[in-house]
């Protein structure tokens, strides 16, 4: 596909910025950049399989979440630019390696190059693409994926504006990303399986911060209340790492607690939404990719 990045309006922030003399918002220009490709084994186990989920992780990201533990690359940008060919290409590596599928990482800033790789390889790919998203997208540019994605992996982070626009730069967010969960589902909105694997279909993830188990509990509420029990899956995650920036805000400045990982948890349970809830083991910096060019 074509599309013209003079003024781009790919993700919810309309910056409109001319991609081809700077970069936007989201830190990237117009050409593709991204830091690693490789197989990863910390997915959900209907991603990540016994091989691993085949993931690229793009350069660039339309949220700057002062949180993020890959800030590395979605706040610093680091990463190396690529041509349409190229990620062709890693695609099909992948899938060499062995790959479970394709994991593409923050990839909302380069939608219409993927497509046009996966225009180039698609006849030869034979595993699922999935597009790993952080949930604040327009609805627009998800339809211009329908066809493409066979699985999503949206989070859906906050369900308060506040909360967002505090720690995520992004007022709007619950707006947006409730919207795109929809489209999401409305593209795939059935779970189809491969044995134990994911061949399609709809994982929401949901990250608890400190001292905002109560927003959480909203965004399962929401959940539940918008989509069939049975469509989708739900991943709870307690991985949250105070171990970027979060000095400035001295709220969020510790890992989450029991009481407040076991009150989501039981609000799942009580609607009985399927899906994975995670070792509190995971909320360390082990976790973290690192970002070293590899694949690329």
């Amino acid at each position: 596909m074509n599309y013209n990045f003079s003024s781009c309006t790919l993700c919810p922030k309309m910056c409109r910025t001319d991609r081809s003399k700077t970069s936007g918002f989201c830190g990237a220009n117009d050409k593709i950049k991204a830091a690693k490709a490789g197989l990863h084994l910390w997915e959900e186990p209907a991603l990540s399989g016994r091989n691993g989920s085949g993931a690229v992780f793009f350069s660039g990201c339309s949220l700057k979440c002062c949180f993020c533990q890959n800030s590395q690359i979605s706040h610093a940008n680091f990463g190396k630019e690529i041509t349409v060919q190229r990620l062709g290409d890693i695609f099909l590596e992948l899938q060499e390696q062995g790959a479970d599928n394709i994991n593409l990482v923050s990839p909302t800033h380069f939608v219409p190059y993927i497509i046009k790789a996966l225009d180039q390889v698609r006849h030869k790919l034979i595993i699922p693409i999935v597009y790993n998203s952080s949930g604040y997208e327009r609805v627009e540019t998800l339809k211009l994926l329908k066809g493409y994605i066979d699985i999503y992996l949206p989070d859906l982070k906050y369900f308060s504006s506040e909360l967002s626009g505090k720690y995520s730069h992004a007022a709007n967010y619950f707006e947006f990303a409730s919207k795109a969960i929809l489209e999401m589902h409305n593209q795939q909105p059935n779970l189809v399986w491969n044995g134990l694997l994911l061949k399609k279909g709809l994982i929401i993830r949901h990250l608890i911060l400190p001292g905002c188990r109560h927003d959480s509990i909203k965004i399962i509420n929401w959940i539940a209340e918008n989509l069939p029990s049975d469509s989708f899956m739900i991943s709870l995650m307690s991985q949250y790492t105070p171990d970027y920036n979060n000095n400035i805000y001295p709220e969020i400045n510790r890992k989450i607690t029991n009481f407040e990982y076991n009150s989501v948890l039981n609000r799942i349970i009580e609607f009985g939404l399927n899906g994975y809830s995670q070792d509190k083991t995971s909320a360390s910096a082990e976790y973290t990719p690192d970002f070293n060019l590899e694949g690329i």
